[in-house]
């Protein structure tokens, strides 16, 4: 009894319930928390240990950040409490304004990066770019597909496929990157390849219309990771193909400043977390390529079936 006791003064305090309310939404940090909630760090942190402490919220370190989240099964009788909470607090309209302008700072920050690299992307070094790592997701492809590369930027990759897919559609969120890409299809007379402008974790692709949703190097860009998994399930075709490459998780925080990443790359427990969420089936990951040179970037690979 007072396991549950203590539980339920946890969730007394409004502040708590708002805390767990949001980490319900989104996966964020105390500093991100301090902006949509309006209060001192001591108060954010002072919550979430509490909450943390009775197994409400789950936490991991990324860089020099930590990312809170709520548990993935926090109980009907949790659920029916912060059910309650959300329609009795008033606090939680404001709370939802401000979660959507903290992660669009997120998505603006790279967005403002990829429209100053437009046109030169392929002279540019990128972690975990390499034909290596991209060879093992092409050797994986059975042509003629529908394929959506969803942060595509420039498209250097969608040109290559699209010399054997049946249909390409590139997605990026940066108007001079779609423009750019654009102009180098039509310069290069690719007839199936469609650039559209759009968000990686709602792009402008019909419903189960596609045959592999691919991400090269583009989830560590994605605001929530999850709603882009979750966006890529939606457009898939029933049996359709989800295919990730990205950096494993790594400590380099500069490449936040200088790449514009969200995310300091993903585990692989992590993307099997997030594919199973999302609804995929056959999950498979494996490291597929690593870096020679400091500070050793590697390529990790995901795949799933819906």
């Amino acid at each position: 009894m007072a396991s549950i006791l203590k539980s339920l003064r946890v969730l007394s305090d409004p502040v708590r319930l708002r805390l767990l309310l949001l980490l319900g939404e989104e996966e964020l940090t105390v500093a991100e928390l301090q902006e949509i909630v309006g209060l001192g760090q001591s108060r954010i942190s002072s919550g979430l240990a509490q909450l943390k402490g009775e197994a409400f919220v789950e936490d991991r370190r990324v860089g020099k950040n930590i990312f809170y989240r709520a548990a993935d099964d926090l109980g009907g009788a949790t659920l029916a409490v912060l059910a309650e909470a959300r329609s009795e607090l008033k606090e939680t309209a404001n709370d939802k304004t401000h979660l959507a302008f903290v992660l669009k700072k997120r998505k603006d920050r790279a967005a403002e990066y990829f429209n100053k690299l437009a046109g030169r992307f392929s002279r540019t070094y990128v972690p975990g770019r390499s034909w290596e790592a991209l060879s093992h997701a092409l050797l994986r492809l059975l042509p003629p597909m529908v394929i959506a590369d969803l942060g595509a930027g420039e498209g250097t990759l969608s040109q290559l496929m699209a010399r054997t897919a049946k249909r390409v559609i590139a997605v990026d969120n940066s108007e001079k990157m779609v423009e750019f890409g654009a102009s180098l299809a039509k310069e290069h007379g690719f007839q199936n390849l469609e650039y559209r402008l759009g968000d990686l974790e709602d792009p402008p692709i019909q419903s189960g219309s596609v045959d592999l949703a691919l991400f090269s190097q583009a989830l560590h860009h994605a605001s929530t990771p999850q709603r882009a998994l979750d966006a890529a399930h939606r457009i898939l075709k029933p049996s359709g193909r989800v295919m990730i490459l990205d950096l494993l998780n790594h400590t380099q925080e500069q490449t936040r400043k200088l790449y514009g990443h969200v995310w300091l790359g993903f585990s692989e427990i992590e993307l099997q977390r997030l594919l199973k969420k999302a609804g995929f089936a056959k999950i498979e990951t494996s490291i597929v390529s690593r870096e020679t040179e400091s500070p050793f970037f590697q390529t990790l690979l995901a795949t799933g079936v819906k």
